[in-house]
């Protein structure tokens, strides 16, 4: 239990709050007439994070996900935006890359490298 209070820093919370902000933000943009739907569709692309169980620590503020985590893989990210370009899966699609957009861009804004070749 200590290992998961210790992660709940103010980092981390602002981190969580944008992978929320953003998908529902992008709702209320674009899919106005069916937000509720859209929003719910899109914040599935939080699922992803599931892969930080596999790593220790779980939440490693110095690590960047993208290219470290089984599901931030880079040859992944490519089938992300091919299911965001379809109609029948765009709003999971997207939702999947907003999320490796914000990872990235978290990466970059804290000097982080990418890790090119998965450990896994």
């Amino acid at each position: 239990m200590d290992v998961f209070l210790s992660a709940l820093t103010p980092s981390f919370l602002l981190h969580m709050f944008v992978h929320v902000a953003v998908p529902v933000g992008v709702a209320a943009l674009f899919f106005r007439k069916d937000f509720r739907h859209a929003s719910l569709l899109m914040l599935a692309g939080i699922l992803i994070d599931i892969d930080h169980l596999a790593a220790s620590p779980i939440v490693d503020p110095s690590r960047c996900s993208v290219g470290y985590h089984l599901l931030h893989s880079f040859w992944l990210i490519p089938v992300y935006v091919t299911l965001a370009l379809y109609p029948r899966t765009r709003l999971i699609g997207l939702g999947l890359v907003i999320h490796i957009v914000l990872d990235t861009a978290e990466c970059i804004r804290y000097g982080q490298p990418l890790e090119l070749i998965s450990p896994l």
